[in-house]
């Protein structure tokens, strides 16, 4: 696949090396830019953090499993406004994974896995949810590479509904998707700055108490569209039309 709009190949690195005019690229992701990708002197790469800090650079030399780049010019991404927090509710299987992974893609900043009540899967006891926490972050994490992002979205530690209506409450917006809804989500009054909560249940969709719940916290109960989306692929594409309706795509 060739690069969205010329833009070079994005890796990972630590803040303190993106300061350095030579940055040595070893481990993983050293053996993925020159082992996967076979990156070659001359051509151009981009470092980050992971946390808006990037770093221009072209390949000095190429060895086994190991970059040597020359930073060519710095600069650091401001955080986006408004913010996009998507509340996923916890699918079963890869499912999961699948939604963090376009979820990160489309350009979602932060991800709460969501214990709703009817949730299939359920992450305990604690190492399964350390388990699936992890897994749902190192696909973050990739994905976030693979799309050039230079902000890595954050992915929370999972949440009690008492939990979403806390931060809901604390938002400039918040909006539960609900397929019967009357209101669109394209006409949803959406604010400039601030964080905007998208809620998005399981396949069996939201519990009466958990929909009395969120409108009470004055969520607006919003439908997608005409079809009913997956819980997996729900997130993705009401993200999509809140960037572009807030104009951040």
């Amino acid at each position: 696949m060739a690069n969205p709009a010329g833009r070079p190949p994005v890796f990972l690195a630590d803040t303190a090396s993106l300061h350095r005019d030579v940055v040595v690229l070893s481990g993983q992701e050293g053996r993925h830019a020159a082992t996967v990708r076979r990156l070659r002197p001359g051509e151009r790469a981009d470092l980050t953090d992971g946390d808006g800090m990037i770093a221009e650079c072209v390949v000095a030399a190429a060895r086994p499993g190991l970059l040597e780049l020359t930073v060519l010019r710095r600069h650091q991404e401001p955080p986006p406004q408004p913010r996009i927090c998507v509340v996923q509710a916890i699918p079963k299987g890869d499912r999961g994974e699948q939604a963090v992974e376009t979820m990160t893609e489309v350009g979602v900043d932060v991800i709460v896995p969501w214990t709703a009540e009817r949730c299939v899967a359920v992450w305990e006891p604690a190492g399964r949810s350390q388990r699936g926490l992890g897994r749902w972050r190192s696909t973050a994490r990739e994905a976030a590479k693979q799309s050039r992002r230079a902000r890595i979205p954050e992915v929370t530690t999972p949440a009690t509904t008492a939990d979403v209506l806390t931060r809901a409450a604390a938002a400039a917006a918040a909006i539960v998707l609900e397929p019967g809804a009357g209101t669109r989500l394209g006409s949803v009054p959406l604010p400039g700055a601030g964080e905007i909560i998208l809620i998005v249940g399981p396949e069996g969709g939201l519990s009466p108490a958990e929909s009395a719940a969120f409108a009470a916290g004055g969520a607006v109960a919003a439908r997608l569209g005409p079809t009913v989306l997956r819980a997996s692929t729900a997130g993705s594409a009401a993200a999509a039309v809140l960037l572009s309706r807030c104009g951040r795509w």
